[in-house]
């Protein structure tokens, strides 16, 4: 992934150095193991633990003559233990340690996920508590419907990241698991039992079957919450766009005023851009999930196809993703609500959008449904076309109806508190 989109912390993950030191992390765990069955004898496996070394550049440098990455940091850990060197990598194929060393990886950026939607959903939280009684237009297919509250929209997206966070930490969980079990998965070299004190030095759980590598369901699953979680930053991110455009002006995500610049022609302008970038990212985030999937389809007992996937996949989509979720987050805690434009933009419509009450009250007070749509609904059209206020219109031809009660804003939200208040079972 470019640097642009990189954090420090995940990307330390996913460093050459970072893979390279877990395969080292793998390797020595099974010397141990093997030196406990009296395999290795302990002064090899003491000399191993205390010299194994390599460079980055160094097994960059071999694998141009073995054309194999393990097979040439093998070589150079081998080399600089000296003769104990024989013993790394002893009864083990590639993937043994590539899988094994893969999930101690997906662990790590795992934790990093999974704390980071952790602290978006609960950004989310307090600013859905903090407007639980902002009145606001709610809309449907784009258009005004009737009143909400801010509060109650930052809600959906609360219990949505809620379900985020739940997704990520059973997937990274599903992923947390190794493989020590030889070529084609049958304990040929090094039994059951080594592997099972290798897990369990490396805090992983032990795949039950994995013929020679870990199956790819488990890869796919993590990719598709991944995605999931990209698909609910892109619904929150597509609000706040449609609610930061001029003609409606209700939130405005962060701006640093007198420093940050909106347009390199226009000096007026306020972009979306944050929002607008997550979208993007959650564009990515899909494709990565459909990788994913692809790979989960492997000939016999192994074959290599998922692992070019891999190298780009795992890392960009848990990359990626963690930024996302910074992103969000600070739009989220730094993000500007217009109360008071939300409350002009309910007269947008001269007071149409109270029809559904009008409707109701008609029919209450003793006409046909049908009649009472079609008085309804001729009022309600003309205030919207004419800008006639439909108050007025209803006083004219439904004299029987209360209309204080009917045009009161707050019967549309007098829940809405409850509604809000049902986060406490998250937060």
């Amino acid at each position: 992934m470019i640097a642009r989109y990189t954090r420090p912390e995940m990307g330390a993950v996913w460093s050459e150095q970072r893979k390279l030191e877990t395969w080292l992390q793998v390797e020595l765990a099974v010397v141990e193991a093997l030196a406990e069955q009296g395999v290795v004898p302990e002064d090899d496996a003491a000399t191993i633990r205390d010299r194994a070394t390599f460079t980055v550049d160094a097994v960059k440098e071999r694998e141009r003559v073995t054309d194999h990455d393990v097979a040439a940091f093998v070589d150079i850990v081998a080399e600089s233990v000296g003769d104990a060197g024989r013993w790394v990598h002893h009864g083990l194929t590639s993937s043994d340690v590539l899988d094994t060393a893969l999930a101690l990886q997906l662990s790590q950026a795992g934790l990093i996920l999974v704390a980071g939607a952790r602290d978006y959903r609960d950004a989310v939280v307090r600013r859905a508590r903090e407007h639980a009684d902002t009145l606001c237009m709610g809309r449907t297919h784009g258009i005004h419907a009737e009143p909400t509250t801010f509060g109650v929209k930052l809600a959906s997206f609360a219990f949505e990241a809620h379900r985020n966070v739940k997704r990520l930490d059973r997937a990274v969980e599903g992923v947390s698991v190794g493989a020590l079990s030889g070529a084609v998965g049958t304990y040929a070299s090094n039994g059951p039992e080594i592997e099972a004190a290798v897990l369990r030095r490396l805090g992983l759980g032990r795949e039950e079957v994995s013929t020679q590598v870990v199956p790819r369901d488990r890869h796919a699953e993590l990719l598709d919450a991944v995605a999931l979680a990209g698909a609910g930053l892109e619904r929150f991110a597509t609000e706040i766009r449609h609610l930061q455009r001029t003609e409606v002006r209700e939130v405005e995500e962060p701006f640093r005023v007198g420093a940050q610049k909106g347009s390199s022609a226009m000096p007026h302008k306020r972009n979306p851009i944050i929002s607008e970038r997550i979208t993007g990212l959650a564009r990515l985030l899909r494709g990565y999930a459909q990788a994913g999937l692809e790979d989960v389809a492997l000939w016999h007992e192994r074959d290599i196809s998922h692992s070019s996937v891999e190298r780009v996949s795992l890392p960009d989509a848990t990359i990626l993703l963690d930024y996302a979720q910074h992103l969000a987050t600070r739009v989220v805690e730094g993000m500007t609500v217009h109360a008071d434009r939300m409350r002009r933009n309910l007269d947008a419509t001269h007071g149409a959008i109270y029809s559904q009450r009008a409707l109701l009250a008609l029919v209450e007070a003793g006409r046909s449904r049908d009649e009472a749509y079609r008085v309804v609904q001729q009022a309600a059209q003309r205030a919207w076309d004419e800008g006639v206020e439909f108050r007025g219109l209803l006083e004219q031809s439904a004299p029987e109806v209360h209309l204080d009660e009917v045009f009161d804003p707050r019967a549309f939200v007098r829940h809405a508190e409850a509604i809000v208040a049902r986060l406490d079972r998250i937060l």
